[in-house]
């Protein structure tokens, strides 16, 4: 009995010392305990990364949202510098017809000799009836009301032989001489549109001779013969380089030719392209790029040609010329190498003389110049702000996008399955779950 006792006692203190907590496991065997200490890092990681998605995007649409109140701010600048404008461009003119009022005879005189100096260049291109020349000359001035209407015009600036003056009528000959009947008989166009707006053709590509300034010649009862010259401002290679200092006709600031002593050559009067006089009318035009007509258009027709006293002062130069060269007695180099021999005969169409000093008096000059710059100010706004109304759009659309999905990222990362670390924690658990049956 005494045994027995004590091998039970003994087998209890033996089940004592080697008995340990009691464990809970799942189904698949896994310690519950640990399972849920997994689990509820994986949901706090999950957490993490939802935070710094959901930071990251609505950073992103804030971002955006500077640039669209950037774009709006600009375009509310811009409609305030468009109304200014116009304020002062009214006011100016106001102060104009105050003038026209006031000095009403000195002015109709003035202009009565200015129609007078033009009577023959007009004669000149109206000789060229069924030219393209001769059509938008008319529509310009005997047509004006119809003319100014219609859009194709709109888009012309004008002829050659029309947009420059020189000093008197031999500069006239040579100058008109050296760019030839053709160009100077050229319709000048502002844009690349305008000259595809001059003339369509149809399916076999014959021109149509209803449409554009065909169609116009043909309403005024003058229908095109032949070929004719467009030349498009803004694209034409420009002048690059300085300007003279406080010129009002802003003439080229080209450096004279020099002879190896450093003398400038015999005879040497001027550059060709800085010898054309622009009215006011059109001096302050620039195309889009900010180029005015002389160093666009007479640049283009002139380029660097040196104008020399004599044909002998010509030739003791010849070395220097790199563009080409005239004289006045009737000499001329076409480009290096080129020269143009024979008897002289008178230019077919010519230059405006200018008609010597304005009538009007320099208060009266300088208000139109005004207007002028004004007008040119004013468009360059305008242009600045359809191209902002673009960008508006885009960062309009670009706003829209990133805020739509923020909202989703938020509506999915608060659905059960974010909740639960399924979304966007998925990987992070299943990660710490391959640990732990490793570690196991």
């Amino acid at each position: 009995m005494k045994n027995h006792s004590d091998n039970e006692q003994q087998i209890y203190s033996s089940a004592a010392q080697n008995s340990s907590p009691l464990v809970l496991v799942d189904q698949d065997g896994y310690d519950i305990t640990v399972k849920s200490e997994q689990e509820n890092g994986t949901l706090s990681q999950a957490k993490t990364v939802v935070n710094a998605a959901t930071k990251k995007l609505q950073e992103a649409l804030k971002e955006e949202g500077l640039v669209l109140k950037k774009h709006e701010d600009n375009i509310k600048f811009l409609k305030t510098q468009e109304n200014c404008l116009n304020d002062t461009i009214l006011d100016l003119q106001v102060t104009l017809g105050k003038y026209h009022s006031s000095n009403r005879p000195m002015t109709e005189s003035g202009n009565l000799s200015q129609n007078e100096s033009e009577l023959e260049n007009i004669q000149q291109i109206l000789k060229h009836t069924n030219s393209a020349a001769g059509i938008v000359y008319q529509l310009k001035t005997r047509h004006s009301t119809r003319g100014s209407q219609h859009p194709l015009t709109k888009g012309i600036l004008g002829i050659v032989a029309t947009l420059g003056k020189v000093d008197d009528d031999n500069i006239s000959s040579c100058l008109s001489r050296y760019v030839g009947t053709e160009n100077m008989l050229a319709v000048v166009c502002k844009t690349l549109d305008s000259v595809k707006a001059i003339e369509s053709y149809d399916k076999e590509g014959l021109v149509n001779k209803n449409s554009g300034i065909h169609g116009l010649g043909t309403s005024i009862g003058q229908a095109i013969h032949g070929r004719f010259r467009v030349i498009c401002l803004e694209c034409l290679s420009p002048y690059v380089g300085a300007f003279i200092t406080n010129d009002p006709q802003g003439r080229l600031d080209i450096q004279k030719p020099r002879l190896p002593d450093g003398e400038v050559p015999h005879g040497f009067i001027d550059y060709a392209v800085n010898m054309i006089y622009i009215d006011r009318e059109n001096l302050f035009f620039v195309t889009h790029d900010g180029h005015g007509l002389r160093e666009t258009l007479f640049y283009h027709l002139f380029s660097r040609v040196h104008v020399y006293q004599t044909k002998e002062d010509m030739m003791q130069a010849v070395s220097l010329i790199t563009d080409g060269a005239l004289s006045l007695d009737g000499g001329i180099i076409m480009r290096p190498g080129v020269y143009g021999l024979g008897i002289v005969e008178e230019a077919d169409v010519k230059f405006l003389k200018t008609s010597g000093p304005p009538c009007l008096t320099a208060d009266y000059s300088a208000i139109e110049d005004q207007i002028k710059k004004k007008e040119w100010e004013k468009e360059g706004i305008l242009d600045d702000l359809k191209r902002e109304q673009v960008l508006l759009k885009q960062a309009k659309a670009t706003f829209d996008a990133k805020r739509e999905e923020l909202i989703q990222f938020l509506a999915q990362s608060q659905s059960p399955a974010a909740r639960d670390g399924s979304i966007l924690g998925f990987q992070i658990k299943s990660e710490v779950k391959n640990e732990t049956s490793s570690g196991n």
